[in-house]
């Protein structure tokens, strides 16, 4: 097989990069990702794409700082299927933290399905430390069309991080 190197850039998430983000999730889902849109425009979310030298997103992720004090937490990570497992969740993480730290805060957090272990793996790599469980929910469009409530239990995972950190990529 060959290998093909692409390089990629790590941006704000727009409104133009909406509909080529259906691999997200479902019509809902991208919908929904405009809402955080409109949070991101009011600081209280990053909201970041990585993008191919064209511009297109194959991973996005956001950051949200209202959730803890004195820390940003990371969440609604993703990375195109076709290309899990080249670096690119690495390159998102270490770009939030960036984000994270930039703001002065001092801790990233995460919380990850308990039923995905290999995400657990990558933040344990990242230096994250699982500190507690809780529930999580969101709704999905079920098969027939309607709405339901997905509900999962999550591992509770944190990294400490230094003011102005540049954390490696």
């Amino acid at each position: 097989m060959a290998e093909i190197r692409m390089a990629l850039s790590v941006r704000e998430l727009t409104r133009a990069d909406l509909p080529s983000c259906g691999w997200t999730g479902d019509a809902m889902h991208v919908r929904q990702l405009a809402d955080q849109l409109r949070r991101a425009e009011a600081g209280e979310i990053d909201y970041l794409a990585v993008c191919t030298p064209v511009g297109l997103p194959v991973a996005v992720g956001g950051v949200d700082y209202t959730v803890k004090e004195g820390a940003g937490e990371i969440w609604q990570l993703g990375v195109h299927p076709a290309l899990r497992s080249c670096g690119i969740g690495t390159l998102l993480i270490r770009s939030a933290e960036r984000r994270i730290s930039a703001r002065g805060l001092t801790r990233a957090e995460l919380g990850v399905e308990e039923d995905n272990p290999r995400a657990r793996a990558l933040y344990e790599r990242l230096g994250y430390q699982a500190y507690g469980r809780g529930p999580d929910s969101w709704d999905v469009v079920a098969e027939d069309g309607s709405i339901r409530r997905y509900e999962t239990m999550c591992t509770m995972m944190r990294r400490d991080l230094a003011v102005g950190e540049h954390a490696p990529a």
